[in-house]
């Protein structure tokens, strides 16, 4: 069978020759591309019987294992819209995800039901609910599918769908406080699968570890890339670094790509020499690798090919740092993906000179389509690409990343900053605004802000300076406390300053970032953090 029109699911996991190849394991056993292409389809059928209309959102809330996998690519095959949802998220979190884009379908567990119980009550578009495990009570307001009985039929149409059709919404952070919805195009989320496989050089052989979050543009790419090529995804939860690496060397794994706090969580443990008889590649997103990881990385890895890599959620993947480019630009995010170009603009839009900072603008295939329902917000990023002859009557869009870069003389690029208050930790993008609202109702403190700090291990730390509000009865510890609760692990301070009085004011009357951030410039660095 060949797929004319390429659509996520007719373009990467029709089984076409490799039905019985395992595309998938989790817990030692194998899913075969067929087994995934026919689960794929009856959760497809089942989604078209609940009277789904095409685009519709189905948003799966879940950790790492088969189902995940089937429920997002049976949505893309139904001719509707998947909505993964980071694992790690609280119930706050999750609520306005499936509130934002009106999620019809949730896919989840039912301790995952459970802990959601009054959010999904307020989800007033929500219909139905598949739940993948278990029993217990349901919300009211939802009707109940048990999983086994979802794949029982594949029969009935599907919505038909073009490659420019939307597939998925990937929520990220926004600097307004509240994630935002990332659409992206089937033609975007294949066109990456194809661009990263082969720079990567994938291939049937390959057997990948899927350590990041599915939710993650990084970690759906270990799928996409290896459906791609026949390859096989190794599914890995609650990544604890002896683990990993035990995992990594059983398995036999070829290709594991991770954030830099992952990489410096396991140069902490011994690896068995046997290990570069298979990896034989590493790759790294999500920031800045610091050069001593690298160092530790490739005297343990040898033979290992380590590829440095920058992406932006908004178009998917951006750059990557060739192997043979290693030891001579290190800190350098490299040149253009396949299929992709980068540019560095000045502010009015004319391209930068040789080492002259600029804004890293991404045009191509792999530009998403904005961000779900919020206009404003994607005429900031998403802009007619200037400089184009007259001729052309039609805009061209780009990615204009809010990144501040430069180009050597050869063209390989090197992030400088980020241009907004954005925080960059643990290869996530966390808004200030957002940890502040959640910290501001808990009703502990008077004035809060959140900081990015300078950090080794996880590129930027998130440090609180707060006031609190009852002085008497609750400090530091308490405040950490509440955060634990109510914000994902990623999102926890790894430092709170607490102080008197108010926080310092810039002319605008507003809280001074800059200011507090300058006072912590060297925090880190100097060993003060506890």
């Amino acid at each position: 069978m060949t797929a004319i029109v390429r659509t996520l699911v007719s373009d990467l996991i029709l089984p076409d020759g490799r039905e019985a190849s395992p595309a998938l394991r989790f817990e030692g056993l194998d899913l075969s591309y067929e087994a995934l292409w026919n689960g794929c389809d009856a959760f497809a059928s089942l989604l078209v019987r609940f009277g789904l209309r095409p685009g519709e959102r189905v948003a799966v809330y879940l950790e790492k294992r088969f189902e995940t996998v089937v429920a997002m690519f049976g949505a893309a095959r139904a001719g509707l819209t998947f909505v993964p949802v980071n694992p790690l998220l609280k119930s706050d979190q999750v609520g306005h995800i499936l509130r934002d884009c009106n999620v019809r379908v949730l896919v989840t567990s039912q301790d995952r039901m459970a802990a959601l119980t009054e959010t999904l009550a307020a989800c007033e578009d929500l219909r139905h609910l598949v739940r993948v495990d278990g029993e217990g009570e349901a919300p009211a307001n939802v009707a109940v599918t048990e999983w086994q009985d979802a794949l029982a039929d594949r029969s009935g149409p599907r919505h038909r769908r073009i490659d420019t059709d939307l597939a998925a919404i990937f929520y990220t952070s926004g600097s307004t406080g509240k994630p935002k919805g990332v659409m992206l195009s089937h033609r975007n989320i294949v066109t990456g699968g194809i661009s990263v496989s082969t720079y990567l050089g994938n291939h049937a052989g390959d057997r990948l570890l899927a350590a990041l979050p599915l939710s993650f543009d990084a970690g759906f790419s270990q799928l996409t890339t290896a459906f791609h090529t026949g390859a096989c995804t190794v599914l890995h939860n609650y990544f604890v670094p002896r683990d990993a690496i035990r995992t990594l060397t059983e398995e036999r794994i070829t290709g594991l790509t991770a954030v830099p706090p992952l990489w410096f969580q396991l140069i902490q443990h011994p690896w068995p020499e046997t290990i570069t008889g298979h990896l034989r590649y590493i790759a790294n997103t999500g920031g800045r690798m610091p050069r001593t990881t690298l160092d530790a990385l490739r005297e343990r890895l040898p033979q290992t090919q380590v590829f440095l890599m920058y992406g932006l959620t908004e178009a998917f993947r951006s750059t990557y740092l060739p192997p043979d480019q290693v030891d001579a630009r290190p800190d350098s995010i490299g040149r253009a993906i396949p299929n992709a170009e980068i540019l560095v603009l000045r502010e009015d839009g004319t391209p930068c000179a040789p080492r002259e900072h600029g804004e890293l603008v991404h045009r191509g295939a792999l530009v998403g389509m904005g961000y779900w329902n919020d206009p404003m917000k994607t005429a900031e990023r998403y802009k007619p690409l200037p400089g184009r002859e007259s001729g052309y009557v039609l805009p061209e869009f780009a990615v204009f990343s809010g990144d501040t870069v430069y180009a050597d003389e050869e063209g390989f690029l090197y992030f400088v900053g980020r241009r907004d208050e954005m925080i960059k930790t643990s290869g996530y993008r966390v808004s200030p605004t957002e940890i502040e609202e959640v910290v501001y109702r808990t009703g502990l403190v008077s004035e809060v802000a959140a900081l990015g700090v300078e950090h080794d291990q996880f590129g930027q730390a998130i440090v609180l300076v707060a006031v609190m509000a009852d002085t008497a009865n609750h400090d530091a510890k308490s405040l950490l406390q509440a955060c634990r609760q109510t914000l994902p692990a990623y999102m926890v301070p790894k430092h709170i300053d607490i102080r008197t009085g108010s926080l310092p004011r810039n002319p605008n009357g507003k809280i001074d970032r800059k200011a507090l951030a300058e006072s912590f410039r060297t925090f880190f660095a100097a060993g003060k953090a506890s």
